[in-house]
């Protein structure tokens, strides 16, 4: 049958291609609490009964387990056999099929399974929470059979937030069993909603352009002869980029709302409406928005097809939305959860060799032939080579995209400055 999709919610499941080893339990996180930064943990349970998701806040990594306990119990002998450590596991919730007196007051008697579920949440430093509201998890349709108690919550031990849980039977809807609610409450902390920008073809990014274009004049790089001059005039060249760039940026709000066919000439309809209130006003700005989509998309469709791509390129506007890759990255054996441990796994994987000892015998081998001359760049070469860069690519941190570069570029005097540069760089070996 699948699981359910929507568009505010992320699912994080464990992903098997063999269907005997298909996930039966799923998690799903609002994507209001995206800045929370949640993912799958396959690395720590890989069992198609649990799902173990993280999440960080106040720079604490912070695990929720989710289990399914089948009627062999396999997800509790596997988490039995598994030994793990981790901390600041919050809770432990799901179907545990286990009826035992401890939580069920209607079943008199006690399964020695429970005592391993105990167990199990011991090791998480986790105990059984009860509900506010005792009562019944699961409704038998069955005649004769009782309803019963099988959906559980283990909560952080000693916790004065977390010490308790609601059982919600109104909200079941037609499944026979009761959702379990909590709240978590989570340090406030200061999520960044804004950044600056500078939008394509806009005022902003032509005067930021023809700036850039004026100060080259201020770069002399006809006589690069060494390292030290060559720093200079690079480090000269991006302090005035940095200064052009904070000149003519604005202050965007990051929302899920933002469109990239939005243009001026939309927030100019929509202030006129708002300042008015007007009906004709309300239709120009609908007609606005509409001439603006169809001007972007017309767009973006004359750009797939003059650069022979192949028809597949449409595609991903409305071929099938797939799940996120939500795993958390592993650098040995190790979840990277922070972006120190990211930049760490990033620059130790690429940078694996430096320091290892290299045999240079093996250049012996190679057949001796005369030096060749580096030719300068030619205008052409350049121009071409940076014609073919995408412009959607993101700037890197000097703020500039291969769009901007390619209208610098166009500029004579920018060209050959530039070009000074490159050469220098062959040249010097730098």
């Amino acid at each position: 049958m699948g699981t359910c999709h929507h568009p505010n919610w992320i699912a994080f499941a464990r992903y098997s291609s063999n269907n005997n080893d298909f996930p039966r339990v799923i998690s799903y996180v609002n994507i209001c609490l995206n800045s929370l930064h949640f993912l799958l943990h396959k690395d720590i349970f890989d069992h198609r009964d649990i799902s173990i998701i993280s999440f960080i806040n106040n720079d604490i990594c912070h695990y929720i387990l989710n289990i399914y306990s089948d009627s062999s119990h396999s997800a509790l002998k596997y988490l039995k056999d598994t030994k793990v450590n981790i901390n600041h596991v919050l809770l432990m919730t799901g179907d545990f099929n286990i009826r035992d007196s401890l939580w069920d007051p209607s079943f008199p008697f006690h399964s020695s399974i429970s005592d391993d579920l105990i167990m199990i949440a011991d090791s998480f430093d986790l105990v059984l929470s009860s509900p506010t509201n005792p009562g019944p998890t699961r409704f038998s349709n069955t005649a004769g059979e009782s309803n019963s108690v099988i959906d559980l919550m283990f909560l952080r031990c000693g916790s004065v937030e977390l010490d308790h849980h609601t059982i919600l039977p109104e909200s079941c809807l037609s499944s026979d069993h009761t959702p379990l609610s909590i709240d978590i409450p989570i340090c406030d902390e200061v999520i960044q909603s804004s950044k600056l920008v500078i939008t394509p073809e806009s005022k902003q990014e032509k005067e930021f352009i023809k700036d850039i274009i004026s100060n080259f004049s201020l770069l002399d790089t006809s006589n690069i002869d060494n390292i030290e001059s060559l720093n200079q005039t690079v480090n000269q060249l991006g302090s005035i980029i940095e200064q052009i760039w904070s000149k003519n940026t604005k202050r965007s709000k990051i929302s899920k709302h933002s469109k990239q066919w939005w243009s001026n000439s939309c927030s100019l309809a929509l202030n006129n409406y708002r300042t008015s209130r007007r009906w004709d006003n309300w239709k120009s700005f609908k007609s606005t928005v509409k001439e603006a989509k169809h001007s972007f998309f017309d767009n973006k469709i004359q750009e797939i097809t003059n650069k022979s791509r192949g028809p597949w390129e449409f595609m991903n506007w409305v071929k099938k939305r797939k799940l996120p890759v939500t795993e958390a990255i592993k650098y040995n054996g190790m979840p990277c959860l922070s972006p120190d441990s990211l930049w760490n796994a990033l620059h130790n994987s690429f940078n694996s060799a430096l320091h290892c000892q290299v045999d240079f015998s093996i250049l012996n081998e190679v057949e001796h032939k005369p030096c060749q001359i580096w030719n300068p760049f030619s205008r052409y070469e350049f121009k071409s080579t940076i014609h073919k860069c995408i412009d959607s690519s993101a700037p890197g941190p000097d703020k500039m995209s291969w769009r901007h570069w390619k209208l610098i570029i166009k500029n004579d005097d920018c060209l050959s400055k530039i070009i000074n540069i490159a050469d220098a760089c062959i040249n010097l070996g730098h």
